[in-house]
């Protein structure tokens, strides 16, 4: 009797996604706030796109018309910064970086493609969720157009543009065999867009792509080396990245959302899959980074 499988990876992030309702009742979390505050794009206002802007309603002016608020603070704020600090105060600290700052996620070709209904896949309302019905054998597709369609979706938030895109380039993956190869070379620029969100769930469901991409055939993490220096800068920035509880049980460790230990296993098996330039190419970029291959 063989054991019964779990949700696939699409259908983990619909249930965290209701996990987070749940514990998050004020809606902080929700996409509906991320949407509010710019991270994530807003979509059409209906099926046929958006409404003129003769039918939209007139937005209130919240700040007076003459000078906004936070043009004013900033207008202070510019004005104390070239007085200097004052005799006898501390000096200023430095401001932040910001390289862990979540950047805007800028609408997907995926979600434009699938609005305007040229891929060739619909959600599976079956009696076991996280599934996508092709209308085509997997197999036949075309990879060159299809695949880095569907890595440019790995960075949408919002379903169903989600779950089609992460399911999809598992299945494509998962089936592609020797079509994959070629590909790999277009998807280095969707691969660094979603990366560069900064977003660490986003970033997540990246590396874990990424390892389902390297292992989905041969000399495919050899074919990857010559593009460490796009993929890898930010792997340095949240390696350290890690959940320190102490003594206590990390009990989701299993959905595998620790950003330090999915990079340090992505970076294992780049460099047992990607030849013997693989390390010295990983320890250019990631300094810190310790060889897991035996010498």
């Amino acid at each position: 009797m063989t054991a019964a499988k779990g949700p696939g990876p699409a259908g983990t992030l619909l249930i965290e996604d209701a996990l987070k309702k749940i514990i998050y009742r004020d809606g902080s979390k929700s996409l509906r706030a991320e949407k509010q505050r710019g991270l994530v794009p807003r979509g059409a206002h209906s099926c046929f796109g958006d409404f003129p802007a003769d039918y939209m309603p007139a937005k209130t002016a919240t700040f007076s018309k003459t000078l906004p608020a936070d043009g004013l603070s900033k207008s202070i704020k510019e004005a104390q910064a070239l007085a200097g600090p004052r005799p006898g105060s501390s000096p200023a600290s430095p401001p932040r970086a910001g390289a862990t700052k979540r950047r805007a996620v800028v609408q997907s070709e995926f979600r434009r493609f699938y609005d305007r209904g040229d891929l060739p896949i619909q959600i599976y309302h079956g009696a076991v969720g996280g599934k996508i019905a092709w209308k085509v054998d997997v197999e036949k597709l075309d990879y060159h157009h299809y695949l880095p369609i569907f890595f440019d979706g790995l960075r949408e938030k919002e379903d169903p543009y989600r779950f089609l895109a992460v399911q999809g380039t598992y299945d494509m993956l998962d089936k592609g065999g020797a079509k994959i190869l070629p590909v790999v070379p277009q998807l280095i620029i969707p691969i660094k867009t979603a990366l560069n969100t900064r977003d660490p769930e986003l970033i997540a469901t990246m590396l874990k792509v990424l390892q389902a991409l390297v292992l989905s055939g041969e000399m495919i993490g050899e074919a990857l080396v010559p593009y460490y220096r796009q993929i890898l800068p930010v792997f340095n920035i949240f390696k350290s990245k890690n959940l320190n509880i102490g003594d206590a049980i990390d009990y989701s460790q299993r959905k595998r959302m620790n950003l330090g230990e999915l990079i340090e296993e992505t970076l294992e098996i780049f460099e047992v899959h990607g030849g013997e330039d693989a390390f010295i190419n990983i320890k250019y970029m990631i300094p810190v980074y310790e060889s897991c291959v035996l010498a």
